[in-house]
């Protein structure tokens, strides 16, 4: 009998977390006829989670890399389906030795926005997803070694930049412009928008991060050298980190170079301090050819859409001209309009002054709404 019983008490797979069969409920029942979940319920019930996620808002997941191509003659299609193939929505190109400031299709789908001053060295560009192209706002070629782009992503600001520093080799002042004409760049980026910056910085940042935990992680490769230390400068005086060092990784998803014996980092993707818990992961891919000598770095970033708040401001005041279906109201009203009117029967012929002369006696009779919204009471 108990068993007969007990299935009256089974509950139904709309509540979670609870048991759905009848062995599983006899089970649990035991000896002494007490009831246990399996697992834990969350608190509040669905409705309440669904109201918890519309108050927190969307969020848009985003892949975006930087990558040294070498040259970008003869490998837009490679690099598109690299793209594809590894999902990556924005990507940052250094060193791609095309002349000239333009945007072109590489195909699959992707669009190429570059600018460079001589077709035998340098050039840098940004690759987006067609979804994104269409939410360009600005485009900023600055050098042949320095490039943003802007766009909005579901009301969200993202600005990428692009950048090549010079080799070890090239002259101080070479270095010291560079890093003056990436200054300027983000100096012009409002502090409320957010920033990715993907870049060839040709440094080492090192291993470890004695003394500049605030910018970086301890997940480097060998030692700092000086470019490596303008890196690291940098990133303290703009109050960015980066990304590369904050995940632990195997070697070989940390090295960014290899050529002959040397192995080594030398790119990076640099975002805002304040926004690095938007980004979940960042490594090396391997396993490409697009680049000889250097590999992609990829970050996955999650960007959290904020639902805005509908302003009282934007809310239009209206006469509470309802009131006129009583009859005092009324009469009270034909009565102020008659003297406002100089006590002429027949209106005059110039409407938009009789217009506004009614409006006004009915804002002073009848009243104005608050422009408040009202929300719809929920019935139980």
């Amino acid at each position: 009998m108990r068993i007969v019983s007990t299935l009256n008490f089974i509950p139904d797979q709309s509540r979670p977390g609870l048991t759905t069969t009848a062995i599983g409920a006899v089970d649990l029942q035991g000896t002494g006829g007490n009831w246990a979940t399996v697992g834990r319920r969350s608190r509040g019930g669905r409705r309440v989670h669904r109201q918890r996620e519309k108050r927190k808002g969307k969020s848009v997941g985003l892949r975006i890399g930087t990558l040294n191509v070498g040259t970008m003659t003869g490998k837009g299609r490679e690099l598109a389906d690299m793209m594809e193939r590894r999902k990556v929505d924005i990507l940052c190109v250094q060193e791609t030795r095309w002349k000239g400031s333009k945007a072109r299709s590489i195909g699959a789908g992707f669009k190429l926005f570059y600018y460079g001053v001589d077709s035998k060295r340098n050039g840098v560009g940004v690759v987006l997803k067609e979804e994104f192209v269409r939410n360009v706002l600005e485009v900023k070629r600055v050098s042949g070694r320095v490039m943003s782009l802007k766009s909005e992503i579901e009301g969200v600001m993202l600005n990428v930049v692009s950048g090549y520093a010079p080799q070890v080799g090239c002259e101080l002042e070479e270095k010291e412009r560079f890093w003056s004409e990436l200054d300027e760049v983000m100096e012009s980026i409002p502090t409320g928008e957010r920033v990715v910056i993907g870049a060839d910085f040709n440094g080492h940042v090192g291993e470890g991060n004695t003394g500049d935990e605030e910018v970086m992680g301890k997940f480097g490769v060998k030692e700092r050298n000086l470019e490596g230390q303008m890196v690291v400068d940098f990133a303290k005086r703009m109050d960015m980190a980066v990304v590369n060092t904050y995940f632990q990784k195997r070697e070989e998803h940390r090295l960014t170079y290899k050529s002959g014996g040397r192995r080594t980092q030398v790119d990076y993707i640099l975002c805002r301090r304040g926004n690095l818990k938007e980004i979940s992961d960042c490594k090396v891919v391997v396993g490409e050819s697009v680049a000889r000598q250097h590999r992609m770095v990829v970050c996955r970033m999650t960007l959290i859409v904020c639902k805005k708040k509908r302003s009282k401001i934007e809310i239009e005041k209206k006469t509470k001209s309802w009131k006129l279906k009583k009859e005092e109201c009324c009469e009270e009203f034909r009565q102020k309009l008659r003297q406002a009117l100089g006590g002429q029967v027949v209106l005059p012929d110039d409407w938009e002054s009789t217009a506004e002369v009614i409006r006004e006696t009915g804002r002073k009779v009848l009243g104005v709404s608050s422009g408040r919204r009202k929300e719809d009471k929920e019935t139980w």
